[in-house]
């Protein structure tokens, strides 16, 4: 056996040129992200407030992560639970939405010279905004095709599943804009309850798409793997909320209702539906309100 046939033999490929320029092409990659990464890294030791941004959105991913660890033990988790903790984490969201965002964008909006009419067109129109941007996202995103072609009942479950996960994984782009919006807003405390209660809720939900991919029929290690890294948005989402913030005081009120309109947009168009799908509504409903409640006692008692 000659040379080339045992490169070829351990490389899996019959052309070691190519080989070889693949791993090149690979190793220039890695170091180009490495050198990104430490750029970045010194961009946030000299910005403070994206430093707490990313800060932040790496603790509501994390706490996403940790939520999906019960199912490395056990997968019970009854369709109820899960349509309760939907609702609590829907819960969380309307309040935060309310308290920590639409809130402090009209006192900002009036802080910049604002009228009570001018900051409420101000942060309705931002609200609406943040509404149809995720709307386009939903619509524009490929997501049914990463599945298209699958008939028959088994595969209605796979379809439901993935676009649950996707569902799941795009609405957590806004938690994390909210989470660094709230930083940019020089105010700590309200950013910290803020962030306090995303990661509250993400809990659940790195559960619920873990059990719900094992239900599916998907390796245990598959759905933990999955359900933690939906949650890797949320740091990318709060980075880019407080340097965008940052750039332009005055788009502060512009900023806190946009974050506003996609989280309610996704409690309304993913959240609530999917919860009261199978019938638990009112176990929903019960877990929607203690969210509510808990989030606006995080937000009162911290803010």
């Amino acid at each position: 056996m000659n040379r080339r046939e045992i490169l070829a033999r351990h490389s899996g490929s019959a052309d070691p040129v190519r080989w070889l320029r693949k791993r090149l092409g690979w190793a220039v990659a890695a170091i180009g992200a490495g050198l990104l990464g430490l750029d970045f890294w010194h961009y946030c030791l000299t910005h403070p407030v994206v430093l707490n941004a990313l800060i932040g959105g790496s603790i509501a991913a994390l706490a996403t992560a940790l939520g999906t660890l019960p199912v490395v033990f056990s997968h019970t988790l009854s369709e109820r639970t899960q349509d309760t903790l939907f609702g609590f984490g829907a819960g969380v969201m309307l309040a935060a939405s309310v308290f920590s965002l639409i809130i402090p964008g009209l006192a900002a909006a009036r802080l910049g010279g604002a009228g009570n009419w001018g900051a409420g067109g101000m942060l309705g129109a931002s609200i609406l905004l943040g509404g149809a941007a995720l709307l386009a996202m939903e619509r524009l995103l490929p997501h049914e095709h990463f599945i298209k072609g699958l008939e028959g009942p088994p595969s209605r479950v796979l379809r439901r599943t993935w676009l649950f996960v996707f569902a799941i994984t795009l609405h957590n782009l806004p938690e994390g804009l909210a989470i660094g919006v709230g930083y940019a807003a020089t105010d700590p405390l309200r950013a910290t309850a803020l962030a306090t209660g995303i990661a509250i809720q993400d809990v659940p939900e790195g559960l619920v798409v873990a059990v719900a991919l094992l239900a599916a029929g998907y390796k245990r290690s598959f759905a933990v793997a999955l359900g933690m890294a939906s949650g890797l948005v949320e740091p990318l989402g709060a980075v880019l909320g407080a340097v965008a913030i940052s750039q332009s005081v005055s788009l502060l009120p512009w900023g806190l209702g946009f974050a506003a309109g996609a989280m309610l947009f996704v409690i309304s168009h993913e959240i609530i539906p999917e919860s009261h799908r199978k019938g638990h509504e009112a176990w929903a409903t019960g877990g929607l309100m203690l969210g509510f409640v808990l989030m606006m006692l995080l937000d009162t008692a911290l803010g």
